[in-house]
């Protein structure tokens, strides 16, 4: 597509007009300059200014055209604007900006001229998704504006035109209830703390790590509005939660013409009830919500919603009348709207789906690259819907995609005949790890055939660290073979953390829903870390070069343990005391060394995390409440019930500094002891309540520093020199 040729792309602009309405719209009808201010804040002053950036261009695309240090981009839309300079960027100019890492450091001080003078592109999908329910959990739910913005900042960066926004999506709740009976300090009472929210829009749980304070509230509400308006400024849609009948106890009994479901348990946590969209109280309650909503952060077309999610209760409501009923609601506040699912687990059902209207409805497959078999159109009745993948589970620090899958299975989805695929949705569980695999899943919209995965990976190993090096590329090649290069039929993620695993010579994963075993040869990652090791001195300033290497260290110590266990099983078998001894001493230098390899980097600080959260808080009280909510969603989850039974306890694990020093090496260092302690008496060992240590863990505050220490390329080259 160079030289100003429509080609494919003038045939994909007609086709995106047909599935997205409005898609063609008249582009000289938008003011730039959000653009530019985002680019202004993405890059160095100096090299910002060498863009211009103006309306013009084909649907959902852009052309960029220009000389050396003059490049104008032209598009229909701010976000589309931002993703032909990200084109630009790491195609033309040779760097990359990813979540996270950046190789800016190795930006032409001129910026180089457009190959053939121009090149334009168009994505082959309107919708192009990100975030997951449960993103502003386990990607840091006290993050401030200018986190978020340069999310939005990135995303927009790589074709991202949809994002889904939850902060501060109690406060159409909290007003909206108020009218029906509700005391502000009962529903601050029901509302959770903002690290555990995502599940109470999930109607999953409720109250936990509350009271939550008015200030809060208003805080929260305030900076969901920003972000609203900022999505808005860059042309990206404010994906919106809608109302589908969460209410807090007692409902039916101050409201006569309501009825309600009670929904049971998730995971050992007292669900919300459900108030059935089909009573005449339903519809007065959604419009007081979406009013209340209008108010705080304005209009969307999309609203995602996903009744009964993962084990809800119809308790005898008509299911697809009830769907009817909520799309309905969502219509009569906004009539154009559509109804966002997402497809996990049984969810949608069939009955669901014939109570709605398929024109206003988009279905998230989260499961696209995790089974094999899918037929879509089948199973959803030709619903509109997008390729989505959860490549991560908690927000784990783990190295690794499906990349192939995606490859392959996006490209053959979208071409067959009478397909349904509109979209794409950018899933994970948590933001802020992996960003080889988010490059190449939003990449994968923007390519007319099927992506050639190994040529990808080269080029994005010229452009991660600023220029290409050959040690760079034999690294990048090594990872796509192997973490990058696993397959579908059972699982979309990666092994996570054993280090982090509750103790257990037979401990396979930490989380009880990861995978038991390594999905690739761990080989790879060793030798990718000995390559990047060997890449050239002045790239090594790159922060990107200087996150992946702490990365691929830090996986490299986790392998590591993992092989290293079963031989100190054996040892524990054997009644070997002294190779017992050598192996678990072995074990604690490996955890000594990781600890202080995460220290070198921010990315990888728990302190950073815990001090977010108390910054939020009205007073001291409540920074503790607010701590605490933070601390446990990565140990114990909740309480003991939902932590041991559900069993929630370790689902977001990370190997981050501070939990591997307070958390995780002290569980191994009581869990070998009792194992000497067995050997010595020839007694079993003594059971350990884990619980508690975690519970307490969770309950403590401060401590942590929230400024890194140390050489991330003297401990990797350290790690690197093991045997």
């Amino acid at each position: 597509m160079v030289g100003g040729r429509l080609g494919l792309a003038g045939c994909c602009a007609v086709l995106l007009a047909a599935l997205c309405p409005g898609a063609a719209r008249a582009s000289e009808g938008f003011d730039p300059a959000p653009a530019v201010a985002a680019l202004g804040r993405l890059l160095p002053a100096a090299q910002a200014r060498q863009f211009t950036l103006l309306p013009g261009g084909p649907a959902h695309g852009y052309t960029v055209t220009g000389p050396a240090g003059a490049i104008t981009v032209r598009a229909d839309g701010p976000a589309d604007l931002l993703a032909g300079a990200g084109w630009y960027l790491e195609r033309v100019a040779g760097v990359d900006i990813g979540l996270p890492g950046d190789s800016l450091a190795g930006l032409p001080a001129v910026l180089p001229a457009v190959p053939g003078g121009a090149a334009t592109r168009t994505a082959t999908v309107p919708h192009r998704y990100a975030l997951n329910d449960t993103d502003a959990g386990y990607s840091g739910p006290y993050r401030d504006f200018a986190a978020y913005q340069h999310e939005i900042d990135v995303l927009a960066l790589h074709g991202i035109n949809e994002v889904y926004l939850t902060v501060g999506a109690e406060y159409p709740y909290y007003q909206a209830l108020k009218q029906f009976g509700y005391r502000a300090e009962e529903l601050r009472a029901w509302i959770p703390a903002p690290a555990h929210q995502p599940w109470w829009l999930l109607q999953n749980l409720a109250g936990f790590g509350g009271p939550v304070s008015e200030q809060l509230l208003d805080a929260r509400a305030a900076l969901g509005r920003k972000l609203a308006g900022r999505l808005r400024e860059l042309g990206i849609t404010p994906v919106l939660p809608g109302y589908f009948g969460t209410v807090p106890p007692g409902f039916a009994e101050r409201t006569p013409d309501a009825v309600t479901v009670s929904q049971g348990d998730w995971v050992h946590f007292d669900r919300p009830d459900w108030l059935d969209p089909t009573c005449p109280a339903f519809a007065r309650l959604a419009a007081a919500y979406y009013r209340a909503q209008r108010e705080q952060f304005g209009d969307s077309t999309l609203y995602k919603m996903d009744p009964m999610h993962e084990g809800g209760r119809s308790g005898g409501v008509d299911v697809t009348a009830a769907a009817r009923a909520v799309q309905q609601a969502l219509a009569a506040a906004h009539p154009d709207a559509t109804w966002v699912l997402l497809g996990w687990e049984d969810n949608p059902t069939t009955a669901e789906l014939a109570g709605t209207d398929p024109a206003h409805l988009l279905v998230l497959d989260g499961v696209a690259d995790r089974y094999d078999g899918l037929d879509r159109e089948r199973q959803w009745g030709g619903a509109r819907c997008a390729f989505g993948s959860i490549p991560n589970f908690g927000g784990h620090t783990a190295l690794g995609a499906n990349t192939g899958v995606w490859a392959d299975r996006f490209a053959r989805w979208r071409d067959r005949p009478g397909s349904a695929l509109a979209g794409l949705a950018w899933l994970p569980e948590a933001t802020g790890n992996n960003p080889a695999a988010f490059e190449l899943f939003t990449e994968l919209a923007w390519q007319p055939g099927t992506l050639d995965q190994q040529a990808w990976f080269a080029d994005y190993a010229d452009r991660r660290y600023g220029r290409p090096d050959p040690h760079a590329r034999a690294a990048w090649e090594l990872l796509r073979q192997g973490p990058y290069g696993t397959g579908s039929g059972r699982w979309s993620e990666p092994q996570d953390s054993v280090i982090a695993a509750r103790p257990s010579l037979e401990a396979g994963s930490a989380a009880a829903w990861s995978p038991a075993e390594a999905r690739y040869d761990p080989a790879t990652v060793r030798r990718a870390l000995t390559e990047l090791l060997q890449v050239a001195p002045e790239l090594r300033v790159a922060d990107a070069y200087r996150y992946d290497l702490v990365e691929l260290a830090r996986q490299t110590l986790d392998d590591r343990a993992r092989a290293l266990l079963p031989a100190i099983a054996a040892a524990y078998r054997d009644q070997d005391t002294i190779e017992f001894t050598r192996l678990t001493d072995q074990w604690r230098r490996g955890e000594s060394l990781l600890e202080r390899l995460l220290a070198t980097d921010p990315r990888f600080l728990l302190g950073r995390w815990t001090a977010a959260a108390r910054g939020w808080a009205a007073d001291p009280a409540e920074a503790d409440r607010l701590e605490y909510d933070a601390r446990s969603l990565l140990t114990t989850w909740g309480g003991r019930g939902p932590s041991e039974l559900g069993p929630l306890h370790d689902y977001a694990n990370r190997e981050w500094s501070g939990l591997v020093a307070d958390v995780y090496a002290p569980r191994w260092d009581a869990y070998f002891r009792s194992l000497q302690t067995a050997m010595a008496t020839g007694a079993d060992p003594a059971p350990i309540d884990w619980f508690t240590p975690d519970d307490d863990w969770a309950h403590r505050t401060g401590g942590y520093p929230t400024s890194p220490t140390g050489d991330p390329v003297a401990l990797a080259t350290e790690v690197g020199n093991l045997p």
